[in-house]
């Protein structure tokens, strides 16, 4: 990924509300980038001609990397990719990612659902590209640390 900002304090962990969103810049670069890490080539993630031919805005991101993105959020609000007990998505719509520099951007926020009594924290997990969600259903359980 091209760029990333948006963290949280270290030693600090959720505790209610709203956490702080992160953003995540996706090029076209990236794409070809994790096509070549995930040995997914579908030209949907690369050729705006097969991508429209099939009915698709343009081009789109992996949903894998879409959810690692996420992923990637969830880990650094739990401050350890450890903490992270649980990590579920459905995938709603693509994300289209244009043929320029800039690309687009997915910014993920989170909720706290709940903290159990056994420390264990729910978020509540939302994506959005240009403003509309790109998953549902998408949550995270990550433990006290």
């Amino acid at each position: 990924m091209s760029d990333h900002t948006g963290a949280r304090a270290a030693g600090a962990g959720p505790a209610t509300g709203t956490l702080e969103p992160q953003t995540f810049r996706v090029t076209r670069a990236d794409l070809v980038r994790y096509a070549g890490a995930s040995g997914d080539f579908n030209p949907i993630h690369w050729s705006e001609r097969i991508a429209t031919g099939v009915g698709l805005p343009g081009v789109i991101a992996h949903g894998m990397f879409t959810m690692a993105l996420v992923g990637r959020a969830v880990t650094t609000w739990a401050g350890a990719a450890d903490a992270v007990v649980d990590f579920s998505v459905r995938f709603a719509r693509p994300v289209p990612v244009p043929d320029t520099d800039e690309g687009t951007e997915v910014v993920v926020t989170a909720t706290v659902k709940e903290t159990g009594d056994d420390g264990n924290t729910r978020l509540i997990l939302t994506a959005t590209c240009n403003g509309e969600k790109v998953l549902s259903r998408a949550q995270a359980v990550i433990r006290k640390r």
